[in-house]
């Protein structure tokens, strides 16, 4: 969740710490904090709220200094509240903390503290850092937090400061992301690289169990184990203007509208140039290693296990394999049937996902080939999968995820296709065909963006109501499941999505007059049948909102109001169908009021189980 920011240089210090973290909100923004050396020793002013709370707090009273940590809080362990955001410090307030993750020992090691006679203010496990390494230290203060992580258990990302020596600034990655900027005469920490695009392009991406050692003039990489480590340094070629809103009200509605460029950038090179094959040279597997595929789990969390449900019906349509999805929360625990001949696809977008990673790491014990399909390259997800579809959809700032999700819908047509390339089960014919429609959605798309007023409309009426309700049949139905967690998201507007076959069998209960149904009616085979589970709804008084292909006119006799979108395939409908949902989330969050990006109670990139 949480973002972290750190720097040490020549320059000022408060200035890009609450830079990086205005880049770093969208991982948490219920608290804001920064500690930083000045003349009178670490000095630390954090604030509960926006960033903004705390930047107007720092212009009453600058902290002046060229070395400090900052940190956007996600609330896990206490309340927001001044007192519980970071950084943390110990009693002498001579050490300085920002963690992202969660300490499971932390009360084992608060009571030890305790005992020690140090004196705890905050409900965080954070907090127990500060004083375990003010504990440790003897002059060293690597060696004070390399004995400390030594005594944690949990998932942490750190970045540590210590007056006794102002000249090092100290990172540690176990299982939870942090990434280290080299610049010229000053070098950087950070939960994410946007923090620090705006100063460097070089970065070091730590592993589980490294930690770095920061001074102006130079960044030591180490194991836990104090051995060095020597690594090429990234260069990252993103264009810092698609971190900004580029002229959108909202990143949101910036992001739907690219989803055209995500959709070809995804495609890219990955399509032959005569349209009849699928090019996956990114992946290790052989013809032999694609055939000793028995099953397929996909697992994911949230939006990407929505994506994932699209992913099982497209691979099982056109590669003839079985396949399972599950939540990724849930998978471990379940004790899932996973052999040397499963092929386990995880699904994320920052690579970074706790529950998802644990996943991965499951399938690996068990022997499994695990692939990723991740929006970030180097992430954790990319690094410790066997193979990796990367997902080409740029940075993605607000919370509610689209072309995120829109982009790994994309990843699996291309990985359907090439399994069913390779093993024979689809016709080149049939194969060309769907790639035909592949490279006809961006300009889809389009079409959908340029005329959303009916969206926009029909968004206005349903903030008036409390409680709404999705139905769709086959690839419909994964759909309105995602359609339904964007509105609950970013409106919270109560919402269900029910496959439509299913409403005679107990919710056509919950159906009364004038309660607003959203169907989805585009999957041609499953047509009248969706439209009879229309009529059921309409008999009990739903106002229903269709959405169909063009050229099913029928679909208006039966509704109260419907949105066309462009004819394609089936099975490539929900790259196209998700789109006027996206927009109604938008538009009812507008006109509810609320803050579209950053929703209540949420972050971007959950990091912690």
């Amino acid at each position: 969740m949480c973002g972290i920011v750190g720097y040490i240089g020549d320059r000022n210090a408060q200035e890009i710490l609450t830079e990086g973290l205005k880049k770093l909100e969208y991982r948490g923004y219920d608290s804001a904090g920064v500690a930083v050396f000045t003349k009178d020793g670490l000095q630390v002013k954090k604030a509960k709220g926006r960033l903004a709370v705390l930047e107007s707090e720092l212009e009453k009273k600058p902290l002046e200094g060229t070395a400090g940590i900052g940190h956007t809080r996600w609330a896990t362990h206490g309340k927001p509240s001044d007192v519980n955001s970071h950084p943390h410090t110990d009693n002498s307030m001579k050490f300085s903390v920002v963690h992202n993750g969660i300490i499971e020992n932390y009360l084992a090691l608060k009571e030890e503290l305790i005992a020690e006679g140090r004196v705890f203010v905050s409900e965080t496990d954070t907090e127990v850092i500060a004083h375990l390494v003010a504990s440790l230290y003897k002059g060293d203060i690597v060696a004070a937090v390399r004995d400390a992580v030594k005594r944690m258990t949990g998932a942490f990302a750190l970045g540590v400061l210590t007056e006794y020596e102002p000249d090092k600034l100290v990172a540690v990655r176990y299982a939870s992301p942090l990434i280290i900027g080299v610049g010229e005469n000053e070098n950087f920490i950070g939960s994410d690289i946007p923090a620090i695009l705006e100063h460097t392009r070089n970065v070091y991406i730590l592993n589980d169990g490294e930690m770095a050692v920061l001074t102006r003039d130079a960044v030591e990489l180490m194991t836990l184990e104090g051995n060095f480590i020597s690594r090429e340094i990234f260069h990252v070629d993103w264009d810092i203007i698609t971190a900004e809103k580029a002229g959108f009200d909202h990143f949101m509605l910036k992001e739907i509208h690219e989803q055209p460029k995500a959709y070809r950038d995804t495609m890219g090179s990955r399509l032959s140039a005569d349209g009849r094959s699928v090019v996956l040279n990114e992946l290790n597997m052989s013809k032999e290693d694609i055939q000793a595929i028995s099953r397929i789990h996909i697992v994911a969390c949230g939006t990407a296990y929505h994506a994932g449900l699209i992913g099982k019906n497209v691979i099982e349509k056109l590669a003839r394999i079985p396949v399972e999805t599950d939540v990724a929360s849930e998978y471990r625990y379940r004790t899932p049937i996973i052999t040397k001949d499963t092929l386990v696809i995880v699904v994320s977008q920052s690579g970074e996902t706790a529950d998802t990673l644990a996943a991965l790491r499951e399938a690996k014990r068990c022997g499994a080939r695990v692939l990723a399909i991740t929006n970030v390259v180097g992430s954790s997800a990319a690094r410790e999968a066997d193979d990796v579809i990367t997902t080409w959809a740029g940075p993605e700032i607000a919370v509610a995820s689209t072309k995120a999700y829109t982009s790994q819908l994309i990843a699996f047509y291309l990985l359907g296709l090439y399994l069913a390339q390779t093993l024979g089960t689809v016709s080149a014919d049939e194969i060309a065909e769907t790639i035909a429609g592949l490279r006809k959605l961006p300009e889809q798309v389009e079409a959908i963006l340029k005329d959303s007023s009916a969206i926009e409309s029909y968004a206005k009426q349903i903030a008036e109501h409390e409680d709404l309700f999705f139905i769709g049949r086959g690839l419909d139905y994964a759909v309105a499941l995602e359609g339904s967690l964007k509105l609950k998201e970013i409106s919270y507007i109560h919402s269900e999505a029910y496959a439509a076959g299913e409403l005679k069998h107990g919710t056509l209960a919950l159906i009364e007059e004038g309660i607003p149904v959203i169907a989805l009616a585009i999957q041609s085979d499953l047509f009248e049948k969706t439209v009879s589970n229309i009529k059921e709804v309409k008999a009990r008084g739903a106002n229903v909102f269709g959405i169909a292909a063009e050229g099913e006119e029928e679909l208006a006799k039966s509704v109260d109001q419907v949105f066309y979108v462009p004819k394609t395939l089936d099975l490539l409908s929900p790259a196209l169908s998700v789109v006027p949902l996206q927009l109604l989330s938008y538009y009812a969050s507008l006109a509810l009021g609320h803050d579209v990006d950053k929703p209540r109670n949420l972050a971007k990139s959950v990091t912690v189980e």
